[in-house]
């Protein structure tokens, strides 16, 4: 009985591990494809990199490669993470 009370603590601790991870990246993705790229385009705009305004190139270009980065990051840590609580593959 002990053993399942031990076990149902890790999956937990493995779930709230998980949430946070998630959430955390929501956060980046909203704050790279909403607030960036829609909400304070005007103000990104009156900078330039690479000839184009930051707030268009973000809008196009730029949640992209958050996006890209926020997949190979999700990743890495997931894997991390299934070791970190013994369930990896």
């Amino acid at each position: 009985m002990n053993n399942l009370k031990q076990e149902d603590h890790s999956r937990s601790a493995y779930w709230r591990a998980n949430i946070k991870i998630l959430a955390s990246l929501l956060l980046i993705w909203f704050t790279s494809s909403f607030l960036l790229s829609i909400v304070f385009v005007k103000e990104l705009n009156q900078f330039r990199m690479g000839g184009f305004k930051i707030g268009f190139w973000f809008a196009q270009q730029g949640s992209i490669y958050v996006f890209l980065l926020i997949i190979f990051y999700y990743v890495w840590r997931m894997n991390k993470l299934d070791k970190e609580f013994d369930v990896d593959e």
